[in-house]
């Protein structure tokens, strides 16, 4: 009988275990910043508007996330994100937000804008069908043909 409820135990543990794992997603979003203190900034919006991870980098411009699907999802880190005054890839901060920032935090808003929608607007991209959410496939061969391989939303996760 004590063999049977610890194996009843174990695998009640293990199927709980198995689906908090299978709620965790992560991923990888577009944010205009420009210094260390954006990247706090950033980070802290994504954890407040659920991300249990959040990770921008400077360089790239890439927030990664990881959050659980049934309590956050990425439009609400994005806005978040946004109402902290920067812009990410699907929702672009108010005037007002983004002139609260700190001025070695403002980024030039047109190049910004200029960067986002479809990762890869040239031709040889489209005529290929590379393409999926407006970024790159796995073996990027489109779009290392047609040279955008090296922006930010081209990299691989």
């Amino acid at each position: 009988m004590k063999t049977l409820k610890a194996f009843f135990f174990s695998f009640l543990l293990v199927s709980l275990t198995t689906v908090a794992f299978a709620q965790t997603k992560t991923e990888k979003l577009n944010v205009s910043g420009e210094c260390k203190t954006c990247k706090k900034k950033i980070e802290t919006a994504a954890k407040a508007a659920g991300a249990s991870y959040a990770l921008w980098d400077v360089n790239n411009k890439i927030l990664t996330v990881k959050y659980n699907s049934t309590s956050t999802n990425t439009a609400k880190i994005e806005n978040a994100v946004a109402a902290a005054g920067y812009d990410t890839q699907d929702v672009k901060a108010s005037d007002a937000a983004y002139n609260k920032l700190d001025d070695c935090c403002k980024y030039d808003r047109a190049n910004a804008s200029a960067e986002k929608g479809s990762c890869c607007d040239d031709a040889k991209c489209k005529e290929a069908a590379c393409m999926k959410d407006g970024k790159c496939t796995k073996d990027m061969s489109c779009c290392k043909e047609a040279g955008c391989d090296t922006k930010a939303c081209c990299t691989k996760a």
